[in-house]
């Protein structure tokens, strides 16, 4: 299998391309921006998977596909919030939200060798995809969240939560009060309920409120850390890959 990495962030493609080594593959070229992607489209033989960052240094992504007609498979590599993965599944699109980790990198591909060993398209409609990034739908999400506390149920407006964390399997809303409580859903089942202007995933462990945030740290391997004004049990971190998504979205 012939697989090309197109990623801006250098030190995010060789990450891609070590992960893919440690399951047996090897990327055959790292590309960082439209400009260098049509060109060696238009000189070399085009790769049976592609996976494709959206935002890249000189424009976004689909600019290439305007230019040259390509017919490979592509897994994006994602920072991209709810609209653009609502895009992705409609198309029947694979997604790796960043930062990837190994056990998605290989779901992702076993999903693509069933897709080509059952012969289903692997087409893509750029266009759609492009209307949800440039002009999202209107969604609205949750102003509150009901929470059972003993024979009570306590209503929690997302301005007081401070931060949705995993811990032991289960899932807590931490308040600007310093209380935690456990909710009966996943990070992952979150993510469609919170406005991505608010919220951010700094990484598999944390969803941070925006207004939250007391201090920005510069830590340890070009990476972030998060101080909030109450919450203080774990470390958050935002990882490398992230850090120029995070500071993006706090802009």
């Amino acid at each position: 299998m012939n697989i090309i990495i197109i990623e801006d962030e250098k030190p995010a493609a060789r990450r891609l391309d070590r992960m893919l080594q440690k399951i047996g593959h090897t990327a055959e070229a790292m590309l960082h921006s439209v400009e260098e992607s049509i060109n060696w489209f238009q000189n070399n033989e085009h790769p049976d998977l592609i996976f494709l960052d959206i935002q890249l240094s000189d424009g976004l992504s689909f600019e290439i596909f305007e230019t040259v007609e390509i017919k490979s498979a592509i897994i994006f590599t994602t920072a991209y919030d709810e609209y653009a993965l609502q895009a992705f599944k409609l198309n029947s699109i694979d997604y790796l939200l960043k930062p990837i980790d190994d056990e998605d990198l290989e779901n992702a591909l076993l999903k693509y060798k069933e897709r080509i060993s059952e012969k289903k398209s692997v087409s893509i409609d750029f266009d759609d995809i492009k209307k949800f990034l440039v002009n999202p739908q209107e969604k609205s999400y949750k102003k509150r969240f009901t929470i059972k506390v003993g024979q009570h149920l306590k209503m929690i407006p997302v301005d007081a939560i401070e931060c949705f964390y995993s811990e032991n399997k289960g899932t807590y809303i931490h308040t600007a009060e310093g209380r935690d409580y456990l909710i009966d859903l996943t990070l992952e089942q979150l993510e469609p309920e919170l406005s991505p202007d608010t919220f951010y995933r700094t990484s598999r462990k944390f969803y941070v409120n925006i207004n939250a945030i007391k201090d920005i740290i510069s830590y340890t391997n070009s990476r972030l850390q998060l101080k909030l004004h109450t919450y203080n049990a774990q470390e958050i971190i935002v990882s490398r890959e992230r850090v120029k998504d995070f500071k993006a979205w706090i802009n």
